[in-house]
């Protein structure tokens, strides 16, 4: 093969699988590793992957916070669809979690008591949240105190994690920043991942809310692994290969068509 060759091979294995090795790269190609290291060295400049020690990852999987008022106007279609999925999952007089982020918060925007049927208790620590089922009077709202961060508008530190202490929910309903097969489930903020631990520490099942963006991403704070994980709930944009590497452990994954 010629460079172009190769580059247009290389892409290709990124696309099919999200990352590959140098190594296995100079095996499929019959080239030198320092072969390969220029070509990699070559796509990055032009944007085109991302390079890792030892191997090319498809895009660079590290983010940055960005602020709720931003997010929630991300992805609002898979949004809508995931958290009309969700809301399946509540059962007549169910106490649930409710985390932080605005995939969450389009989850409370489709809560209705009158189809989920009896009253519903929710412990959460996102303002956003509260103040959306605040205004039903068959849901009891728990707020968690702490520190409020403006960004996320959720409140976090030791007194939202020592209150949590006094509560078992049944299921957690949880959103990510990053989800990675490897990494496992992250956030950008520390105080945020160690709140997400105690609340799965409280709840009996884990759900994970998650937009087909987030995986392969990886935030500042990993929260838990992914084999902490009871269900996760996406958009169709899932890659093949993260589907296929969390179905391999055991994962029930939900796809919802936006």
């Amino acid at each position: 093969m010629n460079i172009n060759e190769r580059h247009e091979f290389i892409t290709r294995q990124l696309e099919a699988k999200g990352q590959v090795s140098v190594t296995e790269l100079s095996t499929l190609l019959n080239v030198s590793e320092v072969t390969i290291r220029k070509d990699l060295s070559i796509l990055e400049k032009n944007n085109l992957l991302y390079r890792a020690h030892g191997k090319a990852i498809k895009l660079s999987p590290y983010i940055n916070d960005r602020d709720v008022n931003v997010k929630e106007h991300q992805y609002p279609a898979e949004k809508t669809a995931i958290a009309r999925e969700a809301v399946k999952l509540i059962e007549p007089n169910d106490s649930i979690i409710i985390a932080s982020g605005t995939t969450v918060q389009y989850f409370a925007r489709e809560i209705n008591t009158d189809e989920t049927g009896g009253r519903l208790t929710v412990i959460t620590s996102a303002l956003n949240v509260a103040s959306v089922l605040s205004a039903n009077r068959d849901i009891e709202v728990i707020q968690l105190g702490g520190l409020v961060r403006s960004t996320s508008l959720s409140a976090v530190g030791c007194d939202a994690e020592r209150q949590l202490e006094n509560f078992a929910g049944s299921k957690l309903f949880i959103g990510v920043d990053g989800l990675d097969p490897e990494y496992g489930l992250s956030t950008t903020n520390l105080l945020e991942a160690n709140l997400n631990r105690v609340m799965i520490s409280a709840a009996e099942k884990i759900i994970v809310l998650c937009d087909s963006s987030k995986f392969g991403r990886r935030g500042f704070s990993r929260i838990c692994s992914v084999d902490d994980v009871d269900q996760i709930i996406t958009d169709s944009g899932i890659p093949a290969h993260v589907l296929e590497a969390l179905e391999q452990r055991g994962i029930e994954v939900t796809i919802v068509q936006a």
